[in-house]
C-alpha cells in the first residue's frame, strides 16, 4: 500500500472527525488555488489544508503530531507545506514509523520545522534573500534553520542536510498566516 493511500485514509478520518468549516467564503480574492481547491483567505491554515487534494498527507502527519489546534491557532504563521509527492520521496516504511505515536516527538520536530512564527509573503523572504547578499537563513519553530534563496524566479529553501525544496506555489493568504507549497520535505540535521 502506498503512502499516499495510508495516508488518504488516516485524512479521511481526520475530516469526518474534525470541526471544519466547509461552507464556501466569498474572500479568495487573488488567492491561488492548490491542487485546483480553491483556497480562502479569511480560513485558517488547517481549514484550508484539508480542502487541499494535495496535502493529504500533511494533514495526516498534523494530526498524527497533534498540532492540528496550534496550527488553527491566531498565529501568525509562515508554513512551507510538502506536497504528497513531497512524502512519496520518503519510503512507505519510514514515513509509516514516523506516524506511530512513539515517534510523536520526531514527527513534531520534522513538521514544526516547515513552520516559521511570522506571516512571511515571497515579496518580504525575497527582500530577505536580497539584503542577506543571496541567501537568507530563515528560523523554524522546530529549531531547523533552512537557507532561502532565488533561482531564477523561484524561491527555494536548503535543510540543514543540504535538502533543497522549491516553492512551487507562493503566496496562499490564511487567516493566520501564509503557506508557501513546496515539493520536498525538510529535515532536521542528522
Amino acid at each position: 500500500m502506498s503512502n499516499t493511500s495510508i495516508l488518504s485514509t488516516a485524512a479521511a478520518l481526520m475530516l469526518a472527525s474534525a470541526p471544519m468549516a466547509w461552507a464556501q467564503s466569498d474572500d479568495m480574492g487573488d488567492n491561488p488555488t492548490v491542487g485546483g481547491a480553491p483556497m480562502m483567505a479569511d480560513m485558517n491554515i488547517i481549514e484550508n489544508a484539508v480542502n487541499s487534494p494535495i496535502h493529504t498527507t500533511l494533514v495526516a502527519a498534523v494530526q498524527a503530531a497533534d498540532l492540528v489546534e496550534t496550527l488553527q491557532g491566531p498565529g501568525p504563521f509562515t508554513v512551507f507545506a510538502p506536497t504528497d509527492a513531497a512524502f512519496d520521496m520518503i519510503t512507505d516504511e519510514s514515513l509509516n514509523a514516523l506516524l506511530q505515536p512513539e515517534a510523536k516527538d520526531q514527527l513534531t520536530q520534522i513538521l514544526t520545522c516547515h513552520v516559521v512564527g511570522a506571516e512571511a509573503f515571497s515579496d518580504a523572504i525575497g527582500g530577505m534573500i536580497a539584503d542577506d547578499g543571496g541567501a537568507h537563513p530563515v528560523e523554524t519553530l522546530g529549531g531547523c534553520t533552512l537557507t532561502a534563496e532565488m533561482s531564477g524566479g523561484d524561491i527555494t529553501l536548503t535543510d540543514e542536510n543540504g535538502r533543497e525544496a522549491t516553492v512551487t506555489i507562493a503566496d496562499v493568504d490564511q487567516s493566520n498566516g501564509v503557506i508557501h507549497v513546496i515539493d520536498r520535505v525538510m529535515l532536521p540535521q542528522q
